[in-house]
C-alpha cells in the first residue's frame, strides 16, 4: 500500500513521554514521544471515544483520561481494562527534524 507522508510538527515540540492530537482529512491521531522513539496510532480510545491526546504516557503505554484503559503504544494493543479493542497504528518517519506520519493514499 503507498502511504501518502503528512507533517504533523517539529520533534522539539513533543517531549518524552508526551502525546499530542494530530487532525487531517476528518481523522484524528495521536502522536507519541516514548523512550524507544515516536509513534502514532488512531486518536480515540476504543472503549468511549474519548481523545488521547488528553491521556497520559508512562514509558510506552497510553492510559485514556475518561475510564483509565490503557495501550501499548508501539503496537496499539489494548493491555488495560475497560478497553478490549486494539488501536490502529500508523507509521512515523523523522526527516530533517519532523515528524510525519504515514496514511493510507
Amino acid at each position: 500500500m503507498k502511504l501518502k507522508w503528512e507533517l504533523v510538527c517539529a520533534i522539539k515540540e513533543i517531549d518524552v513521554e508526551e502525546v499530542i492530537q494530530f487532525d487531517f482529512e476528518k481523522k484524528t491521531f495521536a502522536i507519541y514521544h516514548t523512550p524507544s522513539g515516536y509513534y502514532a496510532t488512531a486518536g480515540n480510545c476504543t472503549h468511549e471515544s474519548v481523545h488521547l491526546g488528553d491521556g497520559l504516557v508512562i514509558d510506552e503505554t497510553i492510559e485514556c483520561p475518561a475510564h483509565q484503559g490503557q495501550f501499548h503504544i508501539p503496537t496499539g494493543e489494548a493491555i488495560g481494562m475497560p478497553a478490549c479493542i486494539n488501536l490502529k497504528t500508523y507509521p512515523i518517519r523523522i526527516k530533517s527534524e519532523n515528524i510525519y506520519i504515514g496514511l493510507p493514499n
